[in-house]
C-alpha cells in the first residue's frame, strides 16, 4: 500500500510503498477514503509530541472494512467505520463509567503508538472501529465525515464537562481552529451565546457564521471592555480555551465571572497564574479535558445523521499536497478542519 510516512520530527512526508496491514486476531482491516488534518497530529510533525519514527500519523478516518480476523463484534466487510483515537482496556473503572480518557490500561493512541490514517489502509483492534450511520453520506463528503469523531465529538465532551446551559455566556479562545469553529456550531446547536476570541482576523466571518456573536483578538486593549458589554459586566459564565498557552489561560481566568469555568484543552504543559484569593470570591473552577468518550464519537455521529450540525472542511488535498498542507496547518491558517483523500 501507499503511506505518508514521517521519518523524524520536522522531516517531510514520504509517500511510499509500505507492506499492506496484517491484521491479528479480534483486529479488522479497513480501506481508508479520507483523513483528517489538525494539530493534534501536527504536534507529532512538528516533534511536539513525542513518538517512534518512523510512523503514520493521522486518526479522524473514514474507512471501509476489508478484512475480519477471529472474533470483531457487530463488524462486516464493506461497513463504513471511522475509529476511536485512544486503545483503551474497556474494563477497568473509568472505561465502564463512559470515562475512557482516564482508562487505567491505557495503551496510546491512534498514529502514535501504532501507524494510523495516512494510509490507504488500516489494521485496528475491532473495538477501536465505529460504525458510520447509513444515513451520512461518507462516499460524497468523506472528510467531513471523519472529523466528526474528534471535531464535534470533543466539543460534544466539553459542553457536558463544563455544564453548559442555554444561559451562559461562553468565550472561545482560539475559536478559528479546526476545534475552535466546530465548539462555536455545538455550542449554537444548544442556542448558547458565544464570543469568538481569535488572533487571526481572516477568521471572523467563519466564526460568525458558524454561530459567534461577536469577536474579538485577545491581544486588543479593547477585550475587556468588549467582554463587559458581551456579558453586562458580570463576566464569562465558561472559557474554552484550544490554545492553552500561559497567556492564553490568564486571559482567560481574567474575563470569567462568578461561578466561571474555564476549560483547557491545548494541552500546553505551561504554567500560568491565577489570584487565588478571586478564585476563592468567584468560586471559578478550572477543568482539564481530553478527547471524548466512544459513545460521545457515536452521539456526535447522530447527531449529523440528524442534520442538526455540519462539519466545516475548508481545505481537501491529495496525499502529494500534504507537506503544504501542514504547514499552513502550523501556521494556523486552516479555517475549520481540513483532510487528505485517498
Amino acid at each position: 500500500m501507499k503511506a505518508l510516512i514521517l521519518k523524524g520530527p520536522h522531516e517531510p512526508f514520504i509517500f511510499e510503498d509500505v507492506p499492506d496491514p496484517i491484521p491479528q486476531n479480534g483486529e479488522a482491516v479497513a480501506k481508508i477514503l479520507a483523513c483528517g488534518s489538525g494539530l493534534t497530529i501536527q504536534h507529532v510533525k512538528a516533534g511536539r509530541t513525542k513518538v517512534h519514527f518512523p510512523i503514520i500519523i493521522g486518526h479522524e478516518i473514514t474507512a471501509e472494512i476489508i478484512e475480519l480476523r477471529g472474533d470483531c463484534g457487530e463488524l462486516k466487510v464493506g461497513m463504513p467505520v471511522t475509529a476511536y483515537f485512544y486503545f483503551t482496556c474497556g474494563h477497568c473503572k473509568w472505561c465502564k463509567i463512559n470515562r475512557e480518557t482516564l482508562c487505567n490500561n491505557f495503551k496510546g493512541y491512534i498514529g502514535r503508538q501504532i501507524n494510523g490514517g495516512y494510509a490507504e489502509y488500516i489494521s485496528l483492534p475491532a473495538k477501536n472501529f465505529i460504525p458510520i450511520p447509513t444515513s451520512i453520506n461518507y462516499k460524497e463528503n468523506p472528510i467531513e465525515t471523519g472529523i466528526i469523531s474528534d471535531a464535534i465529538a470533543t466539543p460534544l465532551k466539553v459542553i457536558k464537562k463544563a455544564r453548559i446551559v442555554i444561559t451562559d455566556k461562553v468565550g472561545v479562545i482560539g475559536a478559528g481552529g479546526g476545534l475552535g469553529i466546530h465548539m462555536l456550531r455545538m455550542l449554537n446547536l444548544y442556542n448558547v451565546k458565544t464570543i469568538a476570541i481569535e488572533t487571526k482576523q481572516i477568521k471572523e466571518k467563519s466564526c460568525r457564521d458558524s454561530g459567534a456573536s461577536e469577536f474579538i483578538n485577545p491581544n486588543s486593549n479593547s477585550i475587556k471592555e468588549v467582554i463587559e458589554d458581551f456579558t453586562n459586566k458580570s463576566g464569562l459564565d465558561v472559557v474554552i480555551d484550544f490554545v492553552s498557552s500561559k497567556s492564553s489561560l490568564e486571559t482567560g481566568t481574567e474575563l470569567l465571572g462568578s461561578g466561571g469555568r474555564l476549560v483547557t484543552l491545548g494541552g500546553s504543559g505551561d504554567f500560568f497564574n491565577i489570584d487565588s484569593g478571586n478564585m476563592l470570591l468567584k468560586e471559578i473552577e478550572i477543568i482539564g479535558s481530553r478527547y471524548c468518550s466512544k459513545q460521545e464519537v457515536i452521539d456526535s455521529l447522530n447527531l449529523v445523521s440528524r442534520g442538526l450540525i455540519t462539519p466545516l472542511v475548508t481545505e481537501k488535498v491529495s496525499p502529494y499536497q500534504a507537506n503544504d498542507l501542514h504547514e499552513r496547518i502550523e501556521k494556523g491558517n486552516v479555517i475549520g478542519r481540513a483532510g487528505i483523500i485517498f
